[in-house]
């Protein structure tokens, strides 16, 4: 199965909990990005790995911690 150009994931900020959706590029295998929360305005560090064709693991730290 072919992955889709890009998809919504919906998660939750690190800080205050809120939720937030990001949208994957699914054509990279491994993502680092910072984004920051539309809701607290705090910086979340983004780490995507593609683990197959249709699953990833995603994981969303506050800036300073450590991956």
């Amino acid at each position: 199965m072919q992955r889709l150009a890009s998809m919504e994931i919906n998660e939750f900020c690190p800080y205050c909990g809120s939720p937030i959706c990001l949208i994957i590029d699914s054509s990279i295998d491994s993502q680092q990005y910072i984004e920051d929360c539309e809701v607290c305005c705090r910086p979340i560090s983004v780490h995507i790995q593609w683990q197959d064709e249709t699953s990833i693991q995603l994981t969303l730290l506050q800036e300073n911690d450590v991956y």
